[in-house]
This record gives C-alpha cells, structure tokens and sequence, in this order.
C-alpha cells in the first residue's frame, strides 16, 4: 500500500469511525501530505508499513526551521494519529512518533470582546446594503448562542425552532445539541428570513440552508471570516477577530454574569469540560474588578 492508498483509507477511518467534521480531516490529510511531500523531496523510499523513527526526526527537524511551535505540535500529532491508525489496523506493530516529543506549548488565551466592542461591530452593519440583514442575523447568531463558523454555514431552516427559541445544532462528530437563541437573535433572524431570504432566488440544492450568499447558494467559512474582519477594521478594533471570538465572547460574557462551567460546556457543545475551563482564564479582569470593589483590604 503506497502513501497515497493509506491516506485515503484514514481519511475514511476518521469520517466514519471517528466521526470528525470535513475540515479537521482536511486538517489531518495536510498533515501527513506534508510528510510525504518530504520524503518525495529528500528521495527518501519508505512505505507507510517501513517508515523509520529516523526519518520522521529528520522531518521534524527541517521543518522546526520554518514553523510556529503550534504548527509543529499538530504536525507531530496528525502523524501520530496516522501511524496509530495504521497500528490499529495490524498494518504494523510500532509508531515512529513514540519517541518524539511534542514543544511545550504555552496557554494562549484567545481574544474576547467587550460587550461595548459588540456594540459598536453592529453599529458598523449596512443594513441598507443587500446582504445587510443577512449579516446582522450572522453577528447576533454567532455572538447570541455561541456558534462555531462550521454550524453557522451548515445551518437548515429545518433546524430553527423559532416558537420555543431554540437552534438544533450539529456540531463536531455530527453530535447534536439543542441551543436556545437570544431574543435580540431570534429577532433579526426572523427579519432575514421573512424579508429577504424570502423573496431571493435560491439554489434548488440549497432550498433549506439558513444563510446565503447573494447567488442563492451556500456561504463559505471565508466570507463571513472576511465580513467580520471589515466590520472589525471598521469599527477600529485593534484585535486578531474572527467568528471565533463572537463564540469566546459568549461563553465569557455567560461566565461574568454567574453562569456554571457544566451550563456553559453544554451550550458550547464542548465534549470535555477541561476545554471549557479556558473561559476561567479569559474571566481573569472581572474577577480582579470584584477583588477590587468587595475585598476589605482593596485600595477602595
């Protein structure tokens, strides 16, 4: 089996065994396609079954001098994964990234924004433009019930509960988690898709998608990362933003104001809650303002 041949079957093995979404495959696939673009480089003849401990250093090694510590790190896993695929597959019995150390990674702390900063991006919308509505119910989406870029793309018509104000989300791994969408949210959904959704011509193949772009077809992870970034430069927000941040400020903002980790894992779709406990780092210059303001021994 060439590398080719086994790439394909982990493709595979990760959509239907694993249950990963599209793109961290993809993730994955570039991974172990960069490995292999190396071994073509370096006239290097090794089989997925024979590869060498020696050789993945030797990647390792050439590619720390051009990648972040970050790149590096899911290099070496995405080969991981691959090799222990092909181990549990009895394709063979060793995994050459066993013995490779992965960088120590430090926390990095993702950008939030303010409630004000918020603000001020809707400020920003056109709403007179065509699209305008459309963006605004994205922005209020994303920011009122925590969606991931991925969900907001993928989401149907035949998910929205506008009566009981809830969105059947379909997350990573294809599990699904009920969210209930804010009233600000469900209001300006309900514009878009009554007011001009309604009367735009759409794609047969996308009659039940929620969002689309101005040909009637499905909007790419890409152009609402463009439209959020406008709007940001816009606004004069000095901040790396993208639909993530809509998502860190939500489950943020929920945590300030009193709600549990366990309410917010749930409502974020996090499988582990050790991935929401991130926000109590994030939540670090509220808890110094109610240090400040309560505590007997504050300069106030």
């Amino acid at each position: 089996m060439n590398w080719h041949k086994a790439l394909d079957n982990f493709r595979m093995y990760l959509k239907i065994e694993r249950g990963l979404s599209e793109n961290s495959i993809k993730n994955y696939s570039l991974d172990i396609s960069s490995f292999t673009d190396f071994l073509y480089t370096q006239k290097i003849n090794e089989t997925p079954f024979n590869c060498k401990q020696e050789t993945v250093k030797k990647y390792i090694y050439e590619t720390a001098k051009t990648l972040s510590e970050h790149t590096q790190a899911r290099r070496i896993s995405g080969l991981r994964s691959f090799f222990d695929y092909l181990i549990f597959e009895k394709y063979r019995f060793t995994n050459p990234t066993d013995l490779i150390e992965t960088p120590k990674l430090g926390k990095r702390l993702p950008d939030v924004l303010s409630v004000s900063e918020i603000e001020l991006i809707v400020k920003n919308l056109d709403l007179g433009h065509p699209q305008g509505h459309r963006n605004r119910a994205i922005i209020e989406t994303l920011y009122g019930s925590g969606l991931r870029v991925s969900e907001i793309v993928n989401l149907n018509l035949s998910n929205l509960f506008l009566k009981e104000s809830l969105i059947q989300v379909t997350g990573k791994g294809n599990k699904q988690r009920l969210v209930p969408m804010g009233s600000v949210s469900k209001k300006y959904l309900k514009i878009y898709i009554k007011q001009i959704r309604g009367f735009q011509k759409i794609d047969n193949k996308y009659q039940d998608l929620v969002f689309l772009n101005r040909n009637g077809k499905r909007l790419t992870r890409q152009m609402i990362f463009t439209l959020i970034r406008s709007l940001a430069s816009k606004a004069k927000i000095d901040k790396k933003i993208g639909p993530h941040t809509f998502r860190h400020s939500f489950a943020t903002h929920l945590l300030e104001n009193g709600a549990d980790l366990r309410t917010i894992q749930i409502l974020l779709g996090h499988e582990s809650i050790t991935t929401t406990e991130i926000y109590t780092h994030l939540d670090t210059q509220h808890l110094k303002q109610i240090i400040k303001k309560f505590h007997p021994r504050s300069e106030n």
